[in-house]
C-alpha cells in the first residue's frame, strides 16, 4: 500500500470528528471506523454506515445484510473480503446509533465531507461502484439519483454509462423486503446484470 494512502487510512481509523467536532449531537459511543480499501481495488461497495453487528466485529457486512448482498453479487466471502480487489467504503464510517424504534440512524454528517473525496482520489482502479441506499446514490450518481431510491435504481441502465460504472441498489436490509416484493424487476432484470458485471471484473474467481 502506498505510504500516502496508508497514512490516510490510519487517520480515518483514528477519526473522532463525530465526538470532538460534531454536527449536531455527538456520537453516543466510542467511534470505530469500519471500511476496507486499497489502491488496487476494482469494485467499490458504497454503503450507508455500519450497523450494530459490524460495529462489534470491526469488519464490513458481518450481518444478515452482508449475506444478502453477497448473494446479490454472486460473490463468496473470500473475494468480498479481499481488499486488494474489493473496497467497502460506507458514507459514514462509524455506527451512528439507533432511533427510538430501533432503526439505524442515517450516516453521520461529518464523515463524508471530511474524508470521502480524499479517499476516492486514491481508488483510481475502481471500475464499478455498487451504491447501496440513498446517501451513496446521491453522492455517486448526481442527477441520476432522482427523487428517491426507487428512481435511482430505475436509472441503473443510465448509471452504467457513468465512469466509473455505477449500479444503484436498495440497501440489502430485511427492512427493504416490502420494496423488493413491490419491484420484482429488480430481481428479474438488474441482479443478473450485476452478477455479469462482477463475473467480468473477476473472471478467474467465478461466481458463488
Amino acid at each position: 500500500m502506498p505510504r500516502k494512502f496508508e497514512r490516510l487510512t490510519r487517520r480515518i481509523r483514528a477519526c473522532r470528528l463525530c465526538i470532538e467536532a460534531p454536527r449536531g449531537r455527538p456520537l453516543p459511543h466510542e467511534p470505530r471506523p469500519v471500511f476496507q480499501a486499497s489502491s488496487t481495488a476494482r469494485l467499490l461497495i458504497a454503503g450507508q454506515a455500519p450497523g450494530t453487528r459490524v460495529h462489534a466485529s470491526g469488519r464490513p457486512f458481518t450481518d444478515p445484510s452482508g449475506v444478502r448482498l453477497r448473494q446479490w453479487l454472486g460473490m463468496d466471502e473470500t473475494l468480498f473480503y479481499d481488499e486488494r480487489r474489493v473496497a467497502v467504503v460506507p458514507m459514514g464510517f462509524c455506527f451512528p446509533g439507533q432511533n427510538a424504534k430501533g432503526a439505524d440512524l442515517p450516516p453521520r454528517r461529518e464523515c463524508a465531507p471530511a474524508w470521502r473525496d480524499e479517499l476516492m482520489s486514491h481508488l483510481s482502479a475502481i471500475e464499478l461502484i455498487v451504491c447501496l441506499g440513498r446517501p451513496a446514490q446521491l453522492w455517486h450518481m448526481g442527477d441520476l439519483a432522482g427523487a428517491d431510491v426507487t428512481a435511482a435504481v430505475r436509472n441503473w441502465r443510465l448509471a452504467l454509462a457513468l465512469r466509473p460504472r455505477v449500479l444503484p441498489l436498495p440497501h440489502p436490509s430485511w427492512r427493504n423486503n416490502a420494496w423488493l416484493k413491490k419491484h420484482p424487476w429488480f430481481t428479474d432484470e438488474l441482479l443478473p446484470v450485476l452478477r455479469q458485471e462482477i463475473a467480468a471484473l473477476f473472471p478467474a474467481h467465478g461466481s458463488s
